[in-house]
């Protein structure tokens, strides 16, 4: 891992890439000797080493950013068969597994190699957001600390950053820096990019900073005026929500009855997702009033931390980037995998209905 996330990361400076929160990561995940474990988001690579290094054990790590898994290739090479990497988003996790049973059963305790679906993993680790490797890099477009292109692409495919700014009509962008960013002047802000384009298509980061900087006012001490409505248009491009709710629901078939799922989240969106999914799941979800009085599923995980777990005030002077991450975990029970929940899903979405005057929905 890379230090991914933070308080204000498109606009915070470089930091090393240091694994947040690795120590609580590894205490929840309990590596142990001839063990599976995944990493959906390999980045520099930290929680991976932490983990191998604590256990005589086997992970799959993925990534979806190709820049990435070049560079893990040393790693690769360095842990012998125990590390297997794999290019592709963590929401695909099922497939990464079953593409690689059989060499995973060759370097586990996994007892049935030619049987692919029934390789199950022990533990499976999930660290939200943008990594710092990816921050700094002014080509890739996902800060504006520097100029570059407006992309902010983490597979480096598909639609850009720049081609939603230029094509997306102004109710979209307002929906997009509202719910992905909780920009309170959205609005405002998505009615002057359709505004500028038509003069000149927005191109770089420095092009739709300036433009958000002349709209939002900030006093010493907080926030870039554009951060916001950076993140919000970084999780539109990368579909984040979305890929962090179908990963949750695919590490619970995937995990075995007493295997651990672990996510460090850094915004509260993310935070959000994670928390119903594991409430939900424990049999601790409030549900609706209003609903009728159904049967409870058994639930599918226990809760293996009080509330979410927060980096200490020394991690947080040596990694800036820790101080708003979360971390929540939740053990496999033996009952079966329950359909997608419907809760999760809603909050990964972009809301139908527009947005209207002072925020509202209509």
């Amino acid at each position: 891992m890379s230090g991914r996330g933070g308080g204000n990361p498109v606009d915070g400076g470089p930091a090393p890439h240091v694994p947040v929160l690795l120590a609580e990561v590894l205490a929840a995940l309990q590596p142990a000797r001839g063990e599976i474990y995944l990493d959906g988001t390999f980045g520099a690579g930290g929680y991976t080493r932490g983990i191998l290094a604590a256990a005589d054990c086997t992970v799959i790590a993925l990534d979806r950013d190709p820049n990435a898994v070049a560079n893990g290739q040393a790693m690769v090479a360095e842990f012998g068969g125990r590390l297997m990497l794999v290019e592709t988003p963590f929401s695909e996790m099922e497939e990464a597994v079953r593409g690689l049973a059989s060499e995973v059963a060759a370097g586990s305790r996994e007892a049935n190699p030619s049987k692919k679906e029934t390789v199950l993993l022990d533990g499976i680790v999930l660290d939200i957001g943008v990594s710092s490797m990816q921050l700094d890099q002014a080509e890739r477009g996902f800060s504006f600390r520097f100029e570059g292109p407006l992309d902010m692409r983490m597979a480096q495919d598909g639609e850009s950053a720049a081609e939603i700014v230029n094509t997306r009509s102004e109710a979209e962008l307002a929906d997009i820096f509202y719910h992905y960013g909780e920009e309170r002047l959205a609005r405002v802000i998505a009615r002057a990019i359709v505004h500028d384009r038509k003069e000149k298509p927005f191109e770089t980061t420095k092009d739709l900073a300036d433009l958000i900087g002349r709209i939002v006012h900030s006093k010493p001490g907080d926030i870039h005026p554009a951060t916001r409505s950076f993140q919000a248009l970084r999780i539109a491009v990368n579909d984040e929500l979305n890929e962090l709710a179908a990963a949750l629901h695919a590490a619970e078939r995937l995990l075995k009855p007493g295997g651990r799922l672990v996510v460090v989240s850094f915004h509260s969106l993310e935070d959000r997702i994670v928390k119903v999914f594991l409430a939900a799941r424990s049999g601790r979800g409030g549900g609706s009033r209003h609903a009728p009085v159904q049967a409870a599923d058994a639930p599918t995980f226990r809760l293996a931390t009080k509330g979410a777990i927060v980096a200490g005030e020394a991690e947080c002077r040596a990694n800036p980037r820790a101080r708003s991450a979360k971390l929540r975990a939740g053990i496999r029970t033996e009952a079966p995998a329950l359909s997608a929940d419907p809760q999760v899903l809603e909050l990964a979405r972009l809301p139908e209905q527009p947005l209207r005057r002072g925020g509202r929905r209509r």
